[in-house]
């Protein structure tokens, strides 16, 4: 009788649930920001996810001038400090701080270009520790993090990045490792992987965001049956194809923005959406725009903004995986997505204004922060794929308890699991006991019954016997919830037939002949063998006829050559199962970063994820300032 080996059961982190802050920062925007902790002491910052990087920024306490307006720190996501509000980062103040120099940014540079507001610039680059949520909240911490100091204020709010690509300097010959993976390694969260939406100031009464690191949170999104494949570019690894943005209930009725399909980077850094300039002169016809050439941005009116309100439009994007758009996800905006302000240093005033941006080339398509006010991004760097969701706002006004759940890396062995947070049970140890106990018998009468009429049905039943127990559920690593369509699921592993010591034959009611050709013996039994997968019939073996099949009707064998013979049993017509599929070669391979990359195994039509050169990492250059311009 064949053995299976039993997996050893191993304890696996849960995910992380990154509480928001609670409170809607921005200049461009009202935003649900994040707490992060740097230095030692902590120093709190509330910042932005970025979808795009993989480093966290804070303001310098440089950045705030005395031309600014007095409140420029907490303006800027800057919480106090020693009792005392602080305008940012104060690196003298951290015991672990390792001052690495000014390095350019290297970041958001497609976004650069003449005459428009730049994202280029240096700032101050080193190692401190970095910690999620406030002190004493069991939050994650993790040290020697690459953590920026900036001071200017195209990057108004601090970020957290969520990527894995690992930082390179060059002063070192080894790259630093993001925020995530260290996570992963440190076995604090399961897997590369998060779920992420931005929330939303206008729904309800302010929905904050949700942010959730090694899983996602079910109870935020309607489930997508569309997944995507990272793109080639390690840099912008969140593509889609945008074919189409739909405008209804718009000052002039229903018109599609565009007339071209664009391939666009999902990128929560930025607030807006850059497009063609053809797609920006159909929202400006259809929406009252007025373009700004000073701040490249298209304001909205008094008159129009109310018009606007009134009317109520919606921006539906439909997504795709390719421009043929077979498979396509439809995510819909409210006109309240779009209906920002921005402030300070953008425009002295709080002005009304609609976020979309001229792209000067292709490079330049993006979709910011205000998509993600009605949409959830899940990322899985293990298996190189991602899946965009409309985000859920329950009618009743009340949001749902969270659902969380674990995304495991491919191969883990570990189960998923998940977990729904909400108001505590109050059950003591003993009755938690007693449940436990109870549940345990009630399983146990219910195999006993189970294994009752399973035998009876064996013993009643006169057709051949068929094989119809499923394939044991293997840890395969895959989430419980179908966070991605059924047909990117993994084939199952292979289950072994239930075995006993007697196995008796069905009874026939022709004559039954042995792999020999003699009538078969009462009460014999069938000879046993290896366990094999389902969907395929091992061959019977004899020393004197070592492969042969039992043939029904013909009594004699069927030679397929001189030393092989065959026989099949008698009965009714039952087809042979061609086997199963096995499952499909796992890429190996290059990495993202210095870290490894895996290519999701399996694969479906949807899948093609690209296999190219990867780099290791966002590489820098000094600034001429060196250290002389921080002291």
């Amino acid at each position: 009788m064949a053995l299976i080996k039993r997996q050893t059961s191993t304890t696996v982190p849960a995910p992380f649930s990154f509480a928001p802050a609670q409170t809607w920062d921005g200049n461009d925007g009202l935003w649900s920001t994040f707490i992060v902790r740097i230095g030692t002491p902590p120093q709190d910052f509330r910042v932005l996810p970025s979808t795009a990087g993989q480093e966290t920024w804070v303001p310098d306490s440089e950045g705030c001038t005395k031309n600014d307006p007095s409140n420029c720190g907490n303006s800027r996501g800057v919480q106090p400090f020693n009792n005392q509000q602080g305008t940012g980062f104060l690196n003298n103040e951290s015991s672990s701080w390792q001052s690495l120099g000014v390095y350019d940014l290297a970041f958001e540079t497609n976004l650069d270009y003449e005459n428009n507001v730049t994202y280029a610039g240096q700032g101050l680059f080193g190692f401190d520790t970095v910690g999620l949520q406030v002190e004493n909240s069991n939050g994650i911490t993790l040290n020697h993090q690459v953590v920026a100091s900036i001071a200017l204020k195209q990057f108004y709010l601090g970020i957290f990045g969520l990527g894995v690509k690992p930082a390179n300097f060059s002063s070192f010959s080894d790259p630093q490792p993001a925020f995530l993976p260290s996570a992963v390694n440190q076995s604090l969260i399961p897997s590369r992987s998060w779920g992420y939406t931005a929330g939303a100031s206008y729904r309800l009464q302010q929905v904050d965001g949700s942010l959730t690191l090694g899983g996602y949170d079910a109870s935020r999104f309607e489930q997508s049956n569309v997944t995507f494949p990272f793109g080639p570019d390690d840099s912008r690894s969140l593509v889609v194809n945008v074919l189409s943005i739909l405008a209804e209930s718009t000052l002039s009725g229903t018109a599609n923005m565009m007339s071209d399909t664009i391939l666009s980077f999902i990128d929560s850094t930025v607030p807006e959406i850059w497009i063609p300039q053809a797609a920006c002169d159909q929202f400006e016809s259809h929406f009252g725009l007025q373009y700004d050439p000073q701040t490249d941005r298209y304001v909205v009116n008094d008159t129009i903004h109310s018009q606007l309100k009134t009317l109520n439009p919606t921006i539906t994007f439909r997504l795709a995986i390719d421009s043929l758009g077979a498979t396509f996800q439809d995510i819909i905006l409210p006109y309240a997505a779009f209906d920002l302000q921005a402030s300070y240093p953008i425009y002295e005033n709080p002005t009304n204004y609609f976020p979309i941006r001229r792209a000067a080339n292709s490079t330049q398509y993006t979709i910011g922060r205000t998509f993600l006010q009605e949409a959830y991004v899940i990322a899985d760097y293990d298996r190189q794929q991602f899946s965009v969701n409309q985000a859920s706002f329950p009618a009743s006004g009340t949001l749902p308890p969270q659902h969380i759940v674990a995304i495991h890396p491919p191969g883990s062995g570990a189960n998923n699991s998940s977990s729904n947070s909400g108001s505590s049970s109050g059950l003591s140890g003993g009755t938690i006991g007693g449940i436990v106990v109870g549940a345990v018998a009630a399983i146990a009468i219910v195999a006993a019954l189970i294994f009752f009429l399973l035998r009876r049905k064996r013993r009643t039943n006169t057709s051949t016997q068929l094989d119809t127990y499923p394939a044991d559920k293997p840890g395969d690593g895959q989430p419980n919830e179908d966070y991605f369509p059924p047909e990117n699921k993994l084939p199952t592993g292979h289950g072994s037939e239930l075995m006993s010591d007697a196995r008796q034959e069905m009874p026939s009611p022709n004559p039954v002949y042995e792999a020999d050709g003699t009538l078969k013996k009462p009460n014999a039994h069938e000879m046993s063998g290896q366990s094999s997968p389902r969907g395929h019939m091992p061959e019977l073996y004899s020393e004197t006829h070592p492969r042969a099949e039992l043939e029904a009707g013909n009594k004699v064998a069927r030679s397929v050559n001189p030393s092989d013979h065959f026989y099949e049993l008698p009965g009714d017509d039952v087809s042979r199962s061609g086997g199963s599929p096995g499952a499909s070669p796992r890429f190996g391979g290059s990495a993202r970063g210095s870290l490894g990359f895996g290519i999701s195994p399996g694969g479906s039509p949807h899948l093609s994820p690209g296999i190219g050169t990867q780099s290791s990492g966002t590489a820098r250059s000094p600034s001429p300032l060196g250290l002389s311009a921080r002291r």
